[in-house]
């Protein structure tokens, strides 16, 4: 049903999108997430404050060299630069960055089903997927979310969520708009690593055949998928090396080398293990043909939004900086080049090891002393001093597997960032 001409204009954008070194800046949160998270540090949650926000995320000096695109919100594909009243759009395509949109709506939980949901709006989606493209989006992203209970998903949720994906797919194709494709599965559970593999193929295996049986044009999509983890409560430990592995084992067995790349979201991770991970994935990749690279939003947002936390108001230019430092730790992983600083960084530790690692932990003096260090910048450094009297230990029980075993620079993490 597609033309070569078609064909051909959703395959570059694909390719566009899986350039090395380079990933997705995730800023597709409607007005009540970003107002949620906006909230939480004391910042208003105003149209013109999500707009300037944005800009920063689209126009800082240095993003490009990092960024292949960039997903929006429809509030924010209409909104426009104060630095010359271009449209975001248009911005970030002169700035050689892709733009997209997500198009879905709301989450619906399933009638009798336990609470297992699909995500709405199919029906108007071709509409919108005209409109969007004319105001100048490149492609879409839709997400399917999942959860892992008693180490399934019903065929129910799978079979339902994954058609709409391939639905979706093949409706942008035919409105001149490539496709992303995120089946989301939650790390809520203690689900181990052997289950998140057993799980993560059946979905992944049923999403690409719904998506050849609607007829898409594999070569013009792209994958956004949750990394291979375990769940946040498993009481086994991993290595970040053996869940990189055991991304590349999933991906082995069933996603297909037409897709030129996967774009992983972080889900919640922290940057310091979303990036170990990563790289972890890049180097156990061999001869694999896709790009693996990253589509983040909270693991590059939220240390952002702690900058505010003291003023309520955006620091745009503190904010720059450091989004710059993150998105260059977020390339290098997307190359399987990034380090961590931290031994065990990007490991799956189990909350009876995070307990004890608290034992261990050096001091609040001696942890300031080397924050310090690495900091040259006053206010950063004493925004991360409040932060951690208003925060840190009231976070141990939900992050301690970060809180605990970090030292890495404030560029990390909220988490990583204020336990050096």
């Amino acid at each position: 049903h597609l033309s070569s001409q078609q064909k051909a204009e959703l395959a570059e954008i694909a390719a566009l999108v899986a350039r090395p070194g380079k990933g997705i800046t995730a800023c597709d949160e409607g007005p009540a997430t970003i107002g949620g998270r906006f909230e939480a540090v004391g910042v208003e949650n105003s149209e013109e404050t999500r707009r300037a926000y944005r800009q920063m995320l689209f126009e800082t000096p240095g993003c490009e060299q990092f960024l292949s695109a960039a997903i929006l919100d429809p509030e924010t594909l209409y909104q426009k630069s104060s630095t010359d009243g271009r449209l975001f759009p248009e911005v970030l395509s002169d700035r050689g960055i892709v733009p997209g949109v997500k198009p879905h709506l709301k989450v619906y939980a399933l009638p009798g089903c336990g609470g297992e949901t699909v995500m709405q709006g199919l029906d108007s989606l071709a509409a919108r997927c005209k409109e969007y493209r004319a105001a100048g989006a490149r492609f879409a992203k839709w997400r399917s979310p999942l959860e892992i209970r008693d180490g399934e998903i019903s065929s129910l949720a799978v079979e339902a969520n994954m058609k709409d994906l391939a639905r979706y797919a093949l409706i942008c194709q035919a409105e001149g708009l490539m496709p992303i494709v995120e089946p989301d599965i939650s790390l809520v559970g203690d689900y181990d690593l052997e289950t998140a593999v057993r799980v993560n193929v059946e979905v992944q295996s049923m999403l690409y055949k719904a998506m050849i049986d609607h007829g898409v044009y594999m070569e013009g999509s792209t994958l956004k998928p949750n990394m291979i983890n375990p769940g946040k409560d498993c009481p086994t430990h991993y290595t970040a090396a053996e869940i990189g592995q055991a991304n590349i084992d999933v991906l082995s067995r069933v996603f297909p080398c037409a897709m030129k790349g996967a774009n992983f979201l972080s889900g919640g991770q922290s940057l310091e293990n979303a990036a170990a991970r990563l790289s972890a994935i890049n180097k156990a990749k061999g001869s694999c043909p896709w790009n693996l690279s990253f589509s983040w939003s909270q693991a590059l947002q939220l240390p952002l939004l702690e900058t505010c936390r003291e003023t309520g108001e955006l620091d745009l230019e503190a904010m720059g900086k450091l989004y710059v430092e993150e998105l260059a730790i977020a390339s290098k992983a997307a190359l399987g080049e990034y380090d961590p600083p931290v031994e065990g960084a990007g490991d799956h530790v189990p909350p009876q090891g995070a307990k004890a690692a608290a034992a261990a932990r050096p001091s609040d003096s001696h942890a300031m002393a080397v924050l310090c260090a690495r900091i040259d910048d006053p206010a950063r450094v004493a925004a991360v001093a409040r932060w951690r009297g208003a925060r840190a230990r009231a976070d141990v029980g939900l992050r301690a597997d970060v809180l605990l075993r970090s030292t890495a620079p404030c560029r990390c993490c909220p988490y990583s960032t204020f336990n050096v």
